[in-house]
């Protein structure tokens, strides 16, 4: 364990592929350089799912999930504002609101978010509550080389970190489909059920590059 802690926090480690089944990356520092790069062979999205769990007890803005592409540095991204208390999703700039969701410092939440090309609709489950459906206009697939980023959110693709923004806390359960996935897979993933894994990203097999002060530990769990 100790050996897996100091490689996680080298300034940058090689891409490995690893099954992450009862872990979770910890981010402990505030700074524009800590961060995971996800791997995904696709390069073609006309529909995508992110479901995550996340724990954190930062009251500021912080992305969850940024993956870009060289024509759009929000492609698909998942971010807390705090002045308004809503969580948004945006799909290649165009951004979508979800509110009145209890988002609580210092507990694990699971977040799933789906948008879908051919209605152009975004959706968001917070801790297995459905949100209403909300509209952007893309209706295209998303396309190009993505990079995809936990820990920081980009405003160029693959950089333009802001410090301010980064999240910190932990992560774990990290999943992407490149389809709408159903209401009761979604449930079967808040519920830790057997569901059907990414075929996009997959936590079970998940190939991934650290840089800076992360950690890949066992993930935190409550003794009774």
């Amino acid at each position: 364990m100790k050996l897996l802690i100091v490689l996680a926090m080298l300034a940058a480690r090689a891409a490995s592929v690893q099954d992450l089944s009862g872990k979770m990356f910890t981010f402990p520092v505030q700074n524009d350089r800590a961060r995971v790069r996800l791997i995904t062979p696709k390069q073609e999205f006309r529909a995508v799912t992110v479901c995550h769990r996340s724990f954190t007890d930062i009251k500021r803005d912080h992305g969850l999930f940024s993956m870009s592409t060289s024509g759009s540095s929000n492609s698909f991204l998942i971010f807390w504002d705090e002045t308004n208390k809503e969580m948004e999703a945006h799909v290649r700039e165009q951004k979508s609101e979800f509110r009145g969701l209890d988002y609580k410092p210092n507990m694990w939440h699971s977040i799933c978010t789906t948008w879908d090309s051919a209605t152009g609709l975004v959706q968001l489950w917070f801790n297995g509550r459905l949100t209403i459906r909300k509209y952007v206009p893309v209706t295209s697939a998303i396309t190009g080389s993505t990079m995809i980023i936990l820990g920081q959110e980009q405003d160029a693709h693959g950089g333009g970190f802001d410090s301010k923004q980064a999240f910190v806390g932990m992560m774990s359960d990290v999943h992407m489909w490149d389809y709408v996935l159903s209401s009761c897979e979604i449930q079967s993933y808040v519920d830790e059920l057997n569901f059907t894994p990414g075929n996009a990203l997959n936590w079970k097999a998940l190939e991934f590059e650290i840089t800076d002060k992360v950690l890949v530990e066992p993930k935190s769990s409550i003794c009774h």
